[in-house]
């Protein structure tokens, strides 16, 4: 596929929770000046479409969504958009993904894979993607087996989410319900995921979320039973992890319930953030490029509830928080010197965001 540069044109694309006749996936713009969000369009067909990807450079939108199996089960199902020029979307095609419903999409450096996971199903399915970027068929699709220390929410497997290593060599895969992230690779002749090994989290952690460091010597992982973080040195010569250490996201005079969801890495590879469901905030940590360790740097509030994702804005200058249960995006002002965030005072207002996604188009 064909790459085109960037014109200095920041879109943001929001995924939701919302039933098929409602609109589910926007679109906004985002103006680095005053960080202000402008709704460009939004589209609906899909059902809680919670995960997205974009590729920009083929100006490609997937998206997860909810299909109902001919077992009456729910299942899984992909969607592709065309990105226009004017920031509208288009839907190109949708198949069927997994037997179960899907909570994450992730793309590989080549544009070739898709790759879904089935939090409820305990499965992950790798899927083609077409030379013209769209949809291709199921290509394998593996089942995780087991529980952990929990008996209400580790009975069973619950994988969260995907992430392809920085060399694009290996797929890993943080299992909540097993306390485990598994590393895969894809093996191009079967095109095929083959299992190169586990790494156990501590029981009852239930590893959600995983975010490399640019220099591609640590992973961070956020969980999301226990409200820490473990850095983990990474090696890219058979993608396993080792632990470095694990920190607390929350304050310690913090008594009530949370769990975790999302963590990002700084694109100088400086500061770590994770966000808190119940104490509402991002916890700011600076990195020891050293040894990988994190250090406390700020706790501040969400300015809304339930931020079950976010995300750094090309360049580092922003994050977006998307809250759920407030129906809003909050946009914060990053200190580049410290880390440390400060609100805006913009928000947009939109019906239980749970991804977003900014990127320059």
């Amino acid at each position: 596929m064909s790459s085109q540069q960037h014109t200095g044109r920041m879109l943001v694309f929001a995924g939701s929770y919302a039933e098929a006749g409602d609109n589910s996936v926007y679109v906004y713009e985002f103006n680095e000046t005053s960080g202000s969000l402008e709704l460009l369009d939004s589209a609906a067909g899909l059902k809680n479409p919670t995960f997205l990807n974009v590729d920009a450079s083929n100006r490609k939108l997937y998206a997860i969504s909810e299909v109902t199996a001919p077992s009456g089960k729910k299942a899984g199902e992909a969607v592709a958009f065309n990105i226009l020029p004017s920031g509208s979307i288009e839907i190109l095609n949708r198949r069927n993904t997994t037997e179960g419903p899907t909570c994450h999409i992730q793309r590989d450096a080549n544009d070739r894979y898709l790759v879904v996971v089935s939090y409820h199903e305990g499965m992950a399915g790798l899927q083609a993607i077409t030379e013209d970027g769209l949809i291709g068929q199921v290509l394998d699709v593996e089942q995780h087996e087991g529980s952990s220390v929990n008996p209400e929410r580790q009975d069973r497997p619950h994988p969260h989410s995907a992430f392809f290593s920085p060399d694009n060599r290996f797929l890993l895969i943080p299992d909540l319900g097993l306390d485990r992230i598994f590393t895969y690779s894809i093996v191009e002749e079967s095109q095929t995921l083959r299992l190169e090994g586990v790494t156990e989290t501590n029981p009852g952690s239930g590893p959600r979320h995983l975010a490399f460091h640019p220099s591609g010597s640590y992973a961070y992982v956020i969980h999301e039973m226990d409200s820490t973080i473990t850095a983990f040195a990474y090696s890219a010569e058979n993608g396993s992890l080792t632990p470095v250490h694990t920190i607390s996201t929350l304050p310690a005079d913090f008594a009530g319930e949370n769990s975790t969801a999302e963590i990002a890495v700084s694109e100088d590879g400086k500061y770590v953030y994770g966000s808190n469901r119940g104490h509402d905030s991002i916890a700011v940590y600076a990195v020891d490029v050293s040894t990988g360790k994190l250090s406390l740097v700020q706790h501040v509030s969400t300015e809304g509830e339930h931020p079950r994702h976010f995300a750094l804005t090309p360049g580092g200058g922003y994050l977006l928080c998307a809250n759920r249960d407030t129906n809003n995006i909050a946009v914060f002002k990053i200190n580049s010197d410290s880390g440390r965030l400060q609100y805006t005072g913009n928000d947009v207002h939109l019906s239980k965001p749970v991804c977003v996604k900014p990127v320059y188009m």
